[in-house]
């Protein structure tokens, strides 16, 4: 679970940077072409591969053909579109519109690409095409297919912070991916994100489960080895043989689905799942009026950060639509639009996690209605608060939201008179149905602001590290075992001021209770006492300080940082009582 970015990246990133300071274009028109050239390089890169594995398998009756390579999963690249072509082709040549004319050959060659690739490389001057040619090619050949995953990331998240508010509309940062990722556990079944952006939901899903399978095969090569080293007959491990560890292969578990309203970014996403090794329904259509997939009750896992605060949404043409069940909030603000298109979309055990504003756990009126009816359901299962300045375009903090549509099952209910007699500290470390009964009439609430890893001044992130400490406060809460597979961030690293949070000192049973501060199980009955509220903050508390234990610049810091947290909400709140309040005048004339 790495977050680091290699040489190859930054010095890849720092080069096709400087090509495009030096031209006429804005980002916007920048980022697609050079993405699309990643793509290139990497369907290039498979193809080269195949290349080899197939020669010398033809029969004079027979020649190698587009057939053989599809038959490995590669795409079939014409000659136009090779890369060594493009490369090669003499000064003074249309760069644009060879690399144009190379696009619409891999559209025709495979009908899953139609329409997706960029074909805008004549807006950019020959000599900077010429350059990120050059530039790309010299990522290895002999590299694994994760490496150009990792290259397409990494630009996508520096395009998206140097595009501002449309940057924002496609990316989600990474480090909140992962652990929403971490926190659902999508190991296998059925993923869908209703406003998918770039795709880093499931790119972020697949990292995850193939991680789960490098253990496990490293594990049970482990245990075989112990067994030999014993005495016990040697034999061959079924993990020890067959495709190396890089080869484990995630699509096998998961199937991706999705919809994005802006065409652009759909063929963003269909290029991030192929340089990934993934493939996806991917279908272009506005989620609030169009339901492309017949998504009621049927997927396993659901992910999405959707825009925030949405107005203007078109209640009528809706109002009667299966997918939203508790019925239409009376402001005029989508959050509790899609609020119900993830809990809808879920199967009878399925889980959601998803990014939110703030003020939707608070908001009052119809809104704490449809809230109070998804309590009610048992639905909601674990509540995160973010810290401000994680996303590229807003400052604003954020609130994350976990479903866990099993916690409602009638099997669950059932059991609670057979479980009544035990203690709250038992069940919540008890393991599979005792645990979801127990769970069934409480949410866990997390206080994430002061975790981060300060990035620069304006942007922070999750170390991979802390991803898996928040992770593992979830997993203890469910009754798992907590994991500890997570790396040193090189890139930001630890220090003395910010060290890497430690379970076992916060935990030191590796078992689950309230944390002042951090972490609180509340019941549905403390939960109606605030009102229905699912803002952490109204229940964690306040962690216990020593008087004197602390730095005052730091912890100047730290009040500040509350006061523009809290001006911003202040602010946000300001806005929407003067659109009431402008609405309210405009019927009463």
């Amino acid at each position: 679970m790495a977050n680091n970015h290699s040489e190859t990246e930054r010095r890849l990133w720092a080069a096709a940077d400087e090509f495009r300071a030096n031209s006429e274009l804005r980002s916007s028109e920048y980022s697609t072409p050079v993405l699309g050239l990643i793509f290139l390089r990497y369907a290039d890169h498979r193809f080269i591969q195949a290349e080899k594995e197939l020669e010398g398998k033809g029969s004079g009756r027979r020649t190698i053909g587009k057939e053989d390579y599809q038959a490995k999963g590669v795409m079939y690249l014409p000659p136009k579109a090779r890369f060594s072509h493009l490369l090669s082709l003499p000064e003074g040549e249309n760069i644009g519109k060879a690399i144009n004319e190379a696009m619409k050959s891999v559209e025709l060659e495979n009908e899953e690409l139609k329409g997706v690739l960029p074909k805008s490389y004549t807006k950019i001057d020959n000599a900077i095409l010429v350059s990120l040619l050059k530039n790309f090619s010299q990522i290895a050949v002999d590299a694994d297919g994760d490496k150009f995953g990792k290259i397409y990331e990494y630009f996508l998240g520096n395009f998206a912070r140097a595009e501002g508010q449309r940057g924002g509309e496609f990316f989600t940062p990474t480090s909140l991916v992962q652990l929403i990722v971490e926190i659902i556990a999508p190991h296998h079944g059925r993923l869908m994100d209703p406003s998918c952006g770039s795709g880093g939901m499931y790119v972020q899903s697949a990292k995850f489960i193939k991680s789960r399978l490098t253990a496990s095969r490293r594990r049970r090569r482990n245990q075989d080895d112990d067994l030999n080293h014993a005495g016990s007959p040697k034999r061959k491990s079924a993990y020890a043989s067959g495709s190396p560890l890089n080869d484990l292969d995630p699509s096998t578990e998961i199937s991706c689905y999705g919809q994005e309203r802006v065409e652009e970014t759909r063929n963003l996403c269909l290029m991030n799942l192929a340089v990934h090794g993934l493939s996806g329904d991917i279908k272009q259509g506005n989620s609030y009026y169009e339901d492309l997939h017949e998504c009621e009750g049927k997927f396993d896992f659901v992910m999405a950060n959707p825009p925030f605060n949405v107005d203007k949404v078109d209640k009528e043409r809706i109002k009667d639509d299966p997918r939203f069940p508790f019925g239409m909030p009376r402001s005029d603000n989508a959050n509790y639009l899609w609020i119900q298109l993830f809990y809808s979309s879920l199967n009878k055990t399925g889980r959601a996690g998803f990014v939110m504003a703030n003020s939707a756990a608070d908001a009052r009126q119809s809104e704490m209605e449809i809230r109070k009816q998804l309590l009610q359901d048992h639905a909601v299962d674990v509540m995160v608060t973010i810290g401000p300045n994680f996303f590229y375009t807003v400052t604003l903090p954020c609130t994350l939201w976990f479903f866990d549509k099993a916690k409602s099952q009638p099997d669950a209910s059932a059991r609670e008179a057979r479980i009544q007699g035990k203690s709250s500290k038992s069940l919540a470390n008890a393991s599979g149905s005792d645990n979801l009964s127990w769970r069934r009439d409480r949410v866990l609430f997390i206080n994430a602001r002061d975790t981060f890893r300060q990035v620069d001044r304006a942007h922070r992130k999750f170390s991979p590290k802390q991803v898996e400490y928040l992770a593992n406060i979830v997993r203890l809460y469910r009754g798992e075992k907590p994991e500890f597979l997570a790396e040193e961030d090189d890139e930001f690293p630890a220090s003395g001021s910010t060290p890497d949070p430690d379970l076992k000192a916060t935990f030191p049973k590796l078992k689950y209770a309230d944390v002042a501060g951090l972490c609180k199980v509340a019941t549905l009955e403390e939960i109606e006492a605030q009102g229905w509220s699912l803002n952490p903050g109204r229940y964690v508390g306040v962690a216990d300080r020593e008087e004197d234990d602390f730095v005052f610049a730091e912890r100047l810091e730290e009040l500040n940082e509350e006061l523009t947290v809290l001006n911003s909400e202040a602010s946000e709140l300001e806005e929407r009582i003067a659109n009431n309040v402008a609405k309210l005048l405009e019927e009463a004339t």
